[in-house]
């Protein structure tokens, strides 16, 4: 018929309440942690004024966005899960699908940033202060957000002009590209090839600079006579190393593909890691290897 759709039904996980409520109490520990570590990150920076370096001004973007990005994902699922918020319109769908997939691109340009910033910290050590200054650093921040969203607006515009008339049901927690691609009643080949293009450009241009400065940075650690300046250098970066394996290992999968024909629940699977588990570790992979945090949290906890 010619009726279109105007909410969809999440289905969230399937299994018995007791598995479901298990869940939620993940989810809810997940989310808490997730909320009070990167919010800890931000206040231990901004109070330590040895901390106010560029390294440190991108952990707290990171940071910041890893809130935003668990916000805007666990409260709904929580409600899925419960049965009590099962439903969502059309709007906010693709709200939501815009909001995480620009806050998930904003991520990968962060993260290239942060790569860059290493390497010219160990591969260039005496001009780094001239050339990583505070103006440069703000403004590869904001071209990391604004490349983020404006990336993706082209993508949410599309997804938003395709009809869906029936079913209803998103086998999925959330609003995922590949979930609403396969409700829709049309043809999906434009979307699906601005998806794997848009992909290309973020995931895999960013992914690949990434490893280009880790491959210059590791070659000039090798390089490092001292064993301790090895041995902090490599603790330093093997910190960045371990967030960017878990981002990139789960992004490239969920997005870098020709066609959103793959298998829905494992998608699901997938994008739980992506979207719950990454955001929590990265506050601990950053702070409980760093010898500086660890300080100005001491610093911190006497006061």
């Amino acid at each position: 018929n010619g009726t279109s759709v105007e909410e969809f039904i999440l289905l969230g996980f399937p299994g018995t309440w007791h598995f479901r409520v298990s869940l939620v109490v993940v989810f809810a520990v997940t989310y808490s942690l997730t909320v009070t570590g990167n919010a800890s990150i931000i206040a231990l920076v901004w109070m330590s004024s040895n901390l106010h370096t560029p390294m440190y001004f991108f952990l707290c973007n990171l940071s910041f966005l890893e809130i935003w990005y668990t916000m805007g994902v666990v409260p709904k699922a929580i409600g899925v899960m419960l049965g009590t918020s099962q439903t969502i319109s059309f709007c906010v769908c693709i709200l939501q699908l815009f909001f995480l997939l620009s806050l998930g691109s904003s991520e990968c340009f962060l993260l290239s940033v942060m790569a860059y910033d290493r390497y010219l910290a160990i591969c260039d050590p005496l001009r780094y202060s001239s050339l990583m200054n505070s103006v440069l650093s703000a403004r590869l921040a904001l071209s990391s957000w604004l490349g983020g969203f404006v990336a993706i607006s082209l993508l949410a515009f599309l997804t938003s002009r395709l009809p869906f008339c029936g079913p209803d049901v998103i086998n999925h927690f959330l609003c995922d590209i590949d979930s609403c691609l396969a409700l829709s009643c049309s043809d999906t080949w434009p979307v699906e090839l601005a998806t794997f293009l848009v992909s290309i450009i973020v995931v895999v241009a960013s992914c690949v600079l990434t490893l280009v400065s880790y491959i210059y940075i590791i070659s000039s650690i090798l390089r490092i006579q001292s064993a301790h300046g090895r041995k902090k250098a490599f603790s330093t970066c093997s910190a960045h190393l371990s967030v960017v394996t878990l981002w990139y290992g789960s992004t490239v999968f969920l997005y870098v593909k020709p066609s959103a024909q793959n298998s829905l629940d494992l998608n699901k699977l997938v994008n739980n890691f992506n979207t719950v588990v990454t955001p929590l570790l990265n506050p601990f992979i950053y702070t409980l290897r760093n010898n500086e945090v660890k300080q100005a949290l001491g610093r911190a906890f006497q006061k």
